[in-house]
Protein backbone atom coordinates (compact mmCIF):
# COMPACT_ATOMS: atom_id res chain seq x y z
CA UNK A 1 0.00 0.00 0.00
CA UNK A 2 1.25 3.48 -0.83
CA UNK A 3 2.25 5.91 1.91
CA UNK A 4 0.14 9.06 2.41
CA UNK A 5 2.93 11.08 0.80
CA UNK A 6 2.97 8.79 -2.25
CA UNK A 7 -0.83 8.98 -2.49
CA UNK A 8 -0.73 12.79 -2.36
CA UNK A 9 2.00 12.88 -5.03
CA UNK A 10 -0.06 10.60 -7.23
CA UNK A 11 -3.15 12.79 -6.77
CA UNK A 12 -1.15 15.91 -7.65
CA UNK A 13 0.22 14.19 -10.77
CA UNK A 14 -3.30 13.11 -11.80
CA UNK A 15 -4.95 16.41 -10.91
CA UNK A 16 -4.83 17.99 -14.42
CA UNK A 17 -6.47 14.94 -15.98
CA UNK A 18 -9.05 14.44 -13.22
CA UNK A 19 -9.93 18.07 -12.47
CA UNK A 20 -8.93 19.97 -15.60
CA UNK A 21 -6.26 22.07 -13.88
CA UNK A 22 -2.88 21.54 -12.20
CA UNK A 23 -2.44 22.16 -8.47
CA UNK A 24 -0.91 25.62 -9.07
CA UNK A 25 -4.10 26.80 -10.81
CA UNK A 26 -6.29 25.43 -8.01
CA UNK A 27 -4.12 27.18 -5.43
CA UNK A 28 -4.70 30.48 -7.26
CA UNK A 29 -8.46 29.87 -7.20
CA UNK A 30 -8.34 29.08 -3.48
CA UNK A 31 -6.28 32.20 -2.77
CA UNK A 32 -8.59 34.40 -4.87
CA UNK A 33 -11.59 33.15 -2.88
CA UNK A 34 -10.27 34.87 0.24
CA UNK A 35 -11.37 31.90 2.34
CA UNK A 36 -9.16 31.18 5.34
CA UNK A 37 -10.58 27.95 6.76
CA UNK A 38 -9.96 24.46 5.44
CA UNK A 39 -13.62 23.43 5.43
CA UNK A 40 -14.66 26.61 3.63
CA UNK A 41 -12.12 26.00 0.86
CA UNK A 42 -13.16 22.36 0.50
CA UNK A 43 -16.84 23.35 0.31
CA UNK A 44 -16.15 26.06 -2.28
CA UNK A 45 -14.13 23.72 -4.50
CA UNK A 46 -16.77 21.00 -4.29
CA UNK A 47 -19.80 23.23 -4.85
CA UNK A 48 -18.45 25.82 -7.28
CA UNK A 49 -16.01 23.63 -9.21
CA UNK A 50 -17.50 20.12 -8.83
CA UNK A 51 -14.24 18.86 -7.37
CA UNK A 52 -14.28 15.55 -5.52
CA UNK A 53 -13.69 15.63 -1.78
CA UNK A 54 -10.24 14.05 -2.00
CA UNK A 55 -8.87 16.61 -4.44
CA UNK A 56 -10.59 19.51 -2.64
CA UNK A 57 -9.07 18.37 0.65
CA UNK A 58 -5.61 18.18 -0.91
CA UNK A 59 -5.90 21.65 -2.44
CA UNK A 60 -7.13 23.12 0.84
CA UNK A 61 -4.17 21.65 2.71
CA UNK A 62 -1.71 23.12 0.24
CA UNK A 63 -3.55 26.44 0.04
CA UNK A 64 -3.30 26.95 3.76
CA UNK A 65 0.32 25.75 3.88
CA UNK A 66 -0.74 23.28 6.50
CA UNK A 67 1.18 20.18 7.19
CA UNK A 68 -1.24 17.58 5.96
CA UNK A 69 -2.21 14.98 8.50
CA UNK A 70 -1.74 11.62 6.89
CA UNK A 71 -4.65 9.22 6.64
CA UNK A 72 -2.63 6.65 8.52
CA UNK A 73 -2.14 9.11 11.39
CA UNK A 74 -5.88 9.77 11.69
CA UNK A 75 -6.70 6.07 11.76
CA UNK A 76 -3.88 5.30 14.19
CA UNK A 77 -5.23 7.93 16.58
CA UNK A 78 -8.71 6.38 16.45
CA UNK A 79 -7.35 3.00 17.50
CA UNK A 80 -4.77 4.12 20.04
CA UNK A 81 -4.81 2.95 23.61
CA UNK A 82 -7.90 1.15 24.84
CA UNK A 83 -9.38 0.83 21.33
CA UNK A 84 -6.31 -0.90 19.84
CA UNK A 85 -8.01 -4.30 19.87
CA UNK A 86 -10.62 -2.97 17.42
CA UNK A 87 -8.08 -2.18 14.66
CA UNK A 88 -8.33 -5.67 13.07
CA UNK A 89 -12.11 -5.18 12.77
CA UNK A 90 -11.55 -1.82 11.06
CA UNK A 91 -8.95 -3.36 8.73
CA UNK A 92 -11.29 -6.23 7.80
CA UNK A 93 -14.09 -3.81 6.89
CA UNK A 94 -11.69 -1.76 4.75
CA UNK A 95 -10.35 -4.89 3.02
CA UNK A 96 -13.84 -6.12 2.19
CA UNK A 97 -14.98 -2.69 0.94
CA UNK A 98 -11.92 -2.42 -1.31
CA UNK A 99 -12.68 -5.85 -2.75
CA UNK A 100 -16.00 -4.49 -4.07
CA UNK A 101 -14.36 -2.24 -6.65
CA UNK A 102 -11.45 0.05 -7.39
CA UNK A 103 -13.69 3.11 -7.00
CA UNK A 104 -13.92 2.87 -3.21
CA UNK A 105 -12.59 6.05 -1.61
CA UNK A 106 -11.42 5.75 1.99
CA UNK A 107 -11.62 9.10 3.77
CA UNK A 108 -10.39 9.12 7.39
CA UNK A 109 -11.64 11.89 9.65
CA UNK A 110 -10.71 12.64 13.24
CA UNK A 111 -13.21 10.18 14.77
CA UNK A 112 -14.38 8.00 11.88
CA UNK A 113 -13.60 6.72 8.40
CA UNK A 114 -15.97 7.33 5.49
CA UNK A 115 -16.25 4.88 2.62
CA UNK A 116 -17.47 6.49 -0.60
CA UNK A 117 -18.08 5.99 -4.28
CA UNK A 118 -20.07 8.81 -5.83
CA UNK A 119 -21.46 9.30 -2.32
CA UNK A 120 -20.82 7.90 1.14
CA UNK A 121 -22.07 4.36 1.58
CA UNK A 122 -20.53 3.44 4.93
CA UNK A 123 -18.98 4.98 8.04
CA UNK A 124 -16.64 3.17 10.44
CA UNK A 125 -16.58 4.57 13.98
CA UNK A 126 -14.75 3.15 16.99
CA UNK A 127 -17.72 3.87 19.24
CA UNK A 128 -16.48 2.32 22.48
CA UNK A 129 -13.44 0.42 23.74
CA UNK A 130 -15.07 -2.81 22.62
CA UNK A 131 -17.28 -1.90 19.66
CA UNK A 132 -17.17 -0.45 16.17
CA UNK A 133 -20.35 1.03 14.76
CA UNK A 134 -20.57 0.38 11.03
CA UNK A 135 -22.98 2.92 9.60
CA UNK A 136 -24.55 1.97 6.27
CA UNK A 137 -26.53 4.04 3.76
CA UNK A 138 -29.47 1.68 3.31
CA UNK A 139 -32.41 4.06 3.17
CA UNK A 140 -35.65 2.20 2.67
CA UNK A 141 -34.45 -1.05 4.23
CA UNK A 142 -36.28 -2.29 7.30
CA UNK A 143 -34.28 -2.36 10.51
CA UNK A 144 -34.28 -5.90 11.85
CA UNK A 145 -32.03 -7.98 14.05
CA UNK A 146 -28.46 -6.73 13.93
CA UNK A 147 -29.34 -4.06 11.33
CA UNK A 148 -30.50 -1.12 13.48
CA UNK A 149 -31.87 2.30 12.57
CA UNK A 150 -29.13 4.90 12.93
CA UNK A 151 -29.01 8.50 11.65
CA UNK A 152 -29.65 10.59 8.55
CA UNK A 153 -26.27 10.13 6.85
CA UNK A 154 -26.14 6.40 7.47
CA UNK A 155 -29.67 5.13 7.87
CA UNK A 156 -28.59 1.92 9.56
CA UNK A 157 -25.89 0.61 11.84
CA UNK A 158 -24.37 -2.75 12.72
CA UNK A 159 -22.44 -3.15 15.97
CA UNK A 160 -19.20 -5.09 15.51
CA UNK A 161 -16.88 -6.35 18.23
CA UNK A 162 -14.68 -8.90 16.44
CA UNK A 163 -13.71 -9.78 12.89
CA UNK A 164 -16.03 -12.80 13.18
CA UNK A 165 -18.94 -10.34 13.35
CA UNK A 166 -18.18 -9.38 9.72
CA UNK A 167 -20.05 -12.38 8.40
CA UNK A 168 -21.96 -13.05 5.18
CA UNK A 169 -24.93 -11.02 6.40
CA UNK A 170 -22.82 -7.93 7.17
CA UNK A 171 -20.91 -8.27 3.90
CA UNK A 172 -24.24 -8.40 2.08
CA UNK A 173 -25.33 -5.12 3.69
CA UNK A 174 -21.98 -3.49 2.81
CA UNK A 175 -22.35 -4.73 -0.80
CA UNK A 176 -25.91 -3.36 -1.01
CA UNK A 177 -24.85 0.05 0.33
CA UNK A 178 -21.89 0.09 -2.10
CA UNK A 179 -24.16 -0.80 -5.03
CA UNK A 180 -26.51 2.07 -4.19
CA UNK A 181 -23.76 4.69 -3.87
Amino acid sequence: MATPEEMAASMIANMPEKTGKPLADWLKIAAASGLKKHGQIVKMLKTEHAMTHGFANLVAHHALNAEPVGADDLVAAQYAGAKAALKPVHDAIIAYAQSLGDDVEIAPKKTSVSLRRSKQFALITAATKTRIDLGLALKGEAAAGRLESYNTMCSHRVRLETTADIDTEVKGWIQLAYDRA
